[in-house]
């Protein structure tokens, strides 16, 4: 036999479930503080002064 399933459960649920990982996603990409956000873009600069740096004239 199958198991009977309330179909508007199931829609809720997998309403819930797609909302629970986008929120997910945008606490792993904006969920950073400004210390983190700040070194971040202290490295990139450095990485990219060194980078130009290291440049041989054309």
């Amino acid at each position: 036999m199958a198991e009977i399933v309330n179909l508007n459960r199931a829609r809720k649920a997998k309403v819930r479930a797609d909302g629970q990982a986008k929120a997910a996603a945008n606490r792993a990409a904006f969920g950073r503080t400004k210390a983190q956000r700040v070194a971040d873009a202290e490295e990139a600069a450095r990485r990219d002064a060194l980078l130009d740096g290291a440049k041989r004239e054309e």
